[in-house]
């Protein structure tokens, strides 16, 4: 049963990060693993989306392990945006070092750079969670929302309001995707601190006189 449940996860991860996950069907994925049962992907994920999920679920615990130790040592006092820049990109960059991290890595890209519900809601700013004080108690515990808390001060308040933390994700995403796809690298490092660099850069961009003039327009027009 287990080994059914692995070889299809198998087969998914390398087809969505081959083919993107709108373009492959539950069929192919059966058939990819040599499963023979047509609804085994039904009972073992319930739909797509029970699938990508999994596949993200499998990488998480080291994603996450390491962007907690990070935004603990930012929290004991490495402060600044680099630092922030530098959680939220080395923890999904140490999954450039083999084949499964890469294919992750573009799935997750296809999943941030989609309308809900396939994106997860870490990545999003959410208007009625700032509203309520800040996120739950339960989402406390995702380190990108965590992250999200601690970037918030540092940020322009029209920033924070034009979304500035999602676009670092999406961005950082992005760039992730495009060098797991280019293939295995001897070394990642200029890369990765060259990312940093610009996720930092994002962050702490000021919002121009136009922007903040559009956006007001903007909010106008909605009340």
């Amino acid at each position: 049963m287990n080994d059914t449940r692995e070889r299809l996860l198998n087969a998914a991860e390398a087809l969505y990060a081959a083919r993107g996950v709108d373009a492959v069907s539950l069929r192919e994925i059966i058939q990819e693993a040599g499963v023979r049962n047509a609804t085994a992907v039904q009972y073992h994920f319930g739909d797509r989306a029970g699938i990508v999920r999994a596949i993200l679920a499998r990488h998480a615990s080291d994603v996450e392990a390491r962007r907690h130790a990070l935004l603990d040592a930012y929290e004991d006092g490495e402060q600044g945006v680099r630092p922030l820049a530098a959680a939220l990109v080395r923890p999904m960059a140490a999954r450039l070092s083999d084949e499964s991290g890469r294919a992750y890595l573009q799935i997750w890209a296809d999943v941030v750079n989609r309308p809900n519900p396939l994106a997860p809601a870490a990545v999003r700013d959410d208007p009625a969670e700032a509203a309520a004080g800040g996120p739950s108690p339960q989402k406390r515990q995702d380190s990108l929302c965590r992250w999200r808390t601690l970037v918030e001060p540092l940020l322009e308040e029209d920033a924070a309001r034009l979304h500035r933390r999602f676009t670092a994700i999406l961005y950082a995403s992005i760039e992730l995707a495009r060098r797991a796809r280019s293939g295995p690298r001897t070394d990642d490092r200029l890369f990765t601190s060259y990312l940093i660099d610009v996720v930092t850069a994002i962050l702490g961009a000021p919002v121009s006189p136009e922007t903040r003039r559009l956006a007001a327009e903007r909010d106008a027009a909605r009340r």
